[in-house]
């Protein structure tokens, strides 16, 4: 298993960004899909982005695309999210995943993620 550690949440304003960071331990990460996840207050955790073990390929939530980035830089062991336009609905326990070894799975899931951040919290005030 890999260690992830989330940093880069915060508050910030209604049509704001946030850059978050997950750094992961160990010399194997640039062999895993990674993904960020998000719970807010009284919902279920919920997929937000995920990024193959190159970077060549990503995926989003339908409802955040064009909002949301995510990238990885294998070299410094570390995978992105940036976030752009945030709304108050985007206020949430962002986690960060590492999940296959150079599979790509098409449709991620949480139970596809075997490795888990301790989560940053992102508030977005209106």
């Amino acid at each position: 298993q890999v260690q992830l550690v989330e940093s880069g949440g915060g508050l910030v304003q209604a049509g704001g960004s946030l850059r978050l960071s997950c750094v992961a331990s160990g010399r194997t990460f640039s062999l895993y899909v990674m993904g960020w996840f998000r719970q807010a207050p009284g919902k279920e955790r919920e997929f937000v982005a995920a990024i193959n073990w190159s970077g060549g390929t990503t995926e989003y939530a339908d409802s955040l695309k064009g909002r949301f980035t995510i990238s990885r830089d294998n070299a410094k062991n570390t995978v992105y999210l940036q976030m752009s336009i945030l709304k108050p609905e985007d206020t949430a326990v962002y986690y960060c995943a590492a999940g296959p070894l150079l599979r790509w799975v098409p449709t991620p899931r949480e139970a596809d993620f075997g490795s888990w951040g301790q989560g940053t919290q992102v508030i977005v005030s209106s």
